[in-house]
């Protein structure tokens, strides 16, 4: 299956759909099965943000214990969708959806970039230990 690593605390946004896009600088012609990969690092300054503690405080987490180095969630990758204006406070994608809100504060809608849509997000019941990789990577899982 492939395999996206995120950095903490946006994948376990991005898993709980406290956000609909992960934002990326580059673009993917994959489609399909995808699972969310927590990267070790943790982004201690975006975690302590007063906002972001109190969406990640929604399901249970802190910025102390965020799981980390794990596979923790799968979804569908239907989508990889440019950035073509973006108005700092909002941001038009090429299909012409605007994305603004929560959205667009947790997401990096810089002009050129890319949003991933995915649907059918399912956190897996137990988390599976694997050491991440850049871009889009390859791991055997059975679900």
């Amino acid at each position: 299956m492939k395999v996206l690593s995120m950095i903490q605390p946006w994948a376990s946004l991005f898993v709980h759909r406290e956000t609909t896009y992960e934002t990326r600088s580059w673009r993917t012609n994959y489609r399909g099965p995808l699972a969310i990969h927590t990267s070790k690092k943790i982004d201690k300054d975006v975690s302590n943000h007063i906002a972001i503690k109190s969406l990640l405080g929604k399901h249970g987490y802190t910025p102390e214990n965020l799981p980390t180095g794990q596979i923790i969630a799968v979804c569908k990758l239907v989508d990889c969708l440019k950035v073509t204006e973006n108005n700092e406070t909002w941001a038009i994608l090429e299909d012409g959806r605007i994305v603004s809100g929560n959205d667009y504060f947790m997401g990096d809608f810089k002009l050129g970039g890319y949003a991933w849509v995915v649907e059918d997000m399912q956190m897996l019941d137990e988390f599976i230990p694997a050491k991440g990789k850049l871009g889009l990577w390859e791991h055997v899982l059975i679900l």
